[in-house]
């Protein structure tokens, strides 16, 4: 299916079924989400990276609009829905301060592999446990998919927008597992270097080495 939808740029990723949360103060999107709203229909959040529209980007739907303020500023809460791909941007529309984008969603398969997903969500609770944070997640381990837990396992920003790129959930899944196989001795290092680092300048009872120069003559 292809359309013509408003968009709303913003420098990060958002994943479908990502609950997020945005104040929102420029009067061009202050007009998007007052019409989104009036007309119950969704936006695009296409993802920036180096002050540049990415391809791709999320659908997402207005769940609330929490707090309307004075000056008109919205504090909002929306749902990603679905990955879209921009086949044609629209910088300029009549009478609107926003763009928009005529896109298409191409087929995600959020199949994926049960027991490597609880491998990788296994390995996201030891990177937490090593940086000592504590993250709790809406759904058991056994209902987490790559989407639920990409912004907790570490990832740059262009990372997470290979993930979104990523229409296969097992794709996504093996993706962040050779992420966090890669991250992990990293951290591990680092922590141990950080200990290191505080014992400088401690007192410290430490074993000599006991030197063995053989029989003597």
């Amino acid at each position: 299916m292809t359309n013509f939808i408003p968009i709303f740029p913003l420098a990060i990723v958002v994943y479908p079924g990502e609950d997020l949360n945005l104040h929102i103060f420029e009067p061009r999107y202050k007009q998007l989400i007052a019409e989104c709203n009036a007309a119950k229909k969704p936006f695009g959040i296409p993802t920036v990276i180096n002050n540049k529209i990415s391809e791709l980007g999320t659908l997402v739907e207005l769940s609330e609009i929490v707090k309307t303020y004075d000056n008109g500023e919205l504090d909002i809460r929306t749902r990603g829905i679905h990955v879209f791909r921009i086949l044609e941007t629209i910088p300029e529309i009549p009478d609107k301060l926003y763009s928009g984008a005529i896109v298409n969603y191409p087929d995600n398969d959020t199949r994926g592999n049960r027991d490597l997903m609880r491998k990788v969500v296994d390995a996201v609770r030891e990177l937490h446990k090593m940086l000592n944070v504590s993250k709790s997640f809406s759904k058991s381990d056994d209902e987490l998919g790559a989407y639920d837990i990409a912004h907790h396992a570490g990832l740059s920003i262009d990372e997470e927008y290979e993930l979104l790129g990523l229409l296969k959930e097992l794709h996504r899944q093996e993706y962040l597992r050779r992420h966090l196989q890669k991250v992990l001795p990293v951290v591990a290092q680092m922590e141990s270097l950080k200990e290191k680092v505080k014992l400088n300048g401690h007192f410290r009872n430490l074993s000599s080495f006991e030197f063995d120069f053989g029989d003597e003559k």
